[in-house]
């Protein structure tokens, strides 16, 4: 009989972490089926899995298709009630499943759950990616309960609670796959990086709910890929920020706030450069050539409603980039 779950981890070159993360991942979930998504890997994670895990399943991709392309290659071959879309760098806990399924099954307008993300290596406080559930501000700039932007809370049962938020996060997402697939997936133009948050969006203007639940415990590593100091992760953040509100912000909210940000991405180049280096200053430029050149299609894929349900909080950007407190 087919289980109700299936977990997807897509992997790329992360023996090492498949290693030291699945054997939990296996023993903590028993009642799911487990898949690998190998995207093109060119170490020996296959042969690795195929002789230390025969029980879990693998899917090759041809090629790299990214994180975005990666996932929607690799679970069209995955039947299932539910998705799991797990980064290989995350270590799970004991009882980790149940109550994101209860949580489902309380309203059937949720089509995605995360779970509470805390730090691997610092086990007592929020992790980056995800944290406490996925907010955004007035700007379109993503953030979390738990952390905004570098600055993280410790962990002190503050966001214990089960609640709706506006995006779940890619590292640890449990979804319908009967509303991923409505959605036709993640955009892969998108490659890697806020592919999740455009997914929820499209979700929540369609009438869906995304929650979040501190029931359950995940621990990620993060940066296992490319670290917060890579430009190329500046570079996919800014272009499928701008990309993601072309795609889904109403009228005349998407005038304001594009023409705003696109004055505010000046200010955020200065400050990485500042922080990080020039690489990140040009990092930012590409990011709107980027953006351009995506325009006709990110058009196309405009969603023919847009309602206002992003989240109006506070202009986070002028306390982080600007020296106002």
């Amino acid at each position: 009989m087919q289980n109700k779950l299936a977990i997807a981890i897509l992997n790329w070159n992360g023996k090492s972490w498949l290693e030291k993360f699945l054997p939990k991942v296996v023993r903590f979930s028993q009642h799911s089926d487990i898949y690998i998504i190998d995207n093109f890997s060119t170490d020996d994670s296959v042969s690795f899995l195929q002789h230390h895990f025969p029980s879990v399943k693998i899917i090759m991709n041809d090629k790299n298709y990214g994180f975005a392309g990666g996932y929607n290659q690799g679970l069209k071959e995955i039947k299932s009630e539910y998705y799991c879309l797990l980064n290989s760098d995350v270590e799970v806990t004991e009882n980790w499943i149940d109550p994101v399924l209860e949580l489902f099954a309380k309203d059937p307008y949720i089509a995605a759950v995360q779970p509470k993300i805390l730090s691997f290596n610092n086990k007592s406080y929020f992790e980056f990616a995800g944290a406490g559930g996925g907010l955004i501000d007035n700007l379109g700039y993503p953030y979390c309960r738990g952390r905004i932007f570098d600055d993280l809370e410790e962990d002190k049962g503050q966001y214990d609670d089960e609640t709706e938020i506006f995006w779940a996060s890619g590292c640890s997402l449990f979804i319908k796959s009967k509303d991923f697939w409505e959605q036709k997936g993640f955009d892969e133009r998108f490659f890697a990086h806020q592919e999740e948050i455009d997914l929820c969006w499209r979700l929540i203007n369609s009438g869906k709910k995304i929650f979040y639940t501190g029931k359950s415990s995940v621990y990620h590593v993060g940066g296992g890929t490319l670290n917060k100091q890579n430009p190329q992760k500046t570079y996919l953040n800014i272009r499928n920020n701008l990309s993601m509100m072309l795609k889904n912000l109403p009228f005349p909210d998407l005038i304001w706030i594009l023409f705003l940000r696109l004055c505010l991405d000046g200010i955020a180049g200065v400050y990485f450069g500042f922080k990080n280096g020039f690489s990140h200053i040009w990092a930012v430029v590409r990011a709107h050539f980027g953006f351009y050149a995506q325009c006709s299609g990110t058009l196309k894929r405009r969603q023919s409603y847009q309602i206002k349900r992003y989240y109006k909080t506070k202009w986070l950007i002028f306390k982080h980039f600007l020296p106002i407190k």
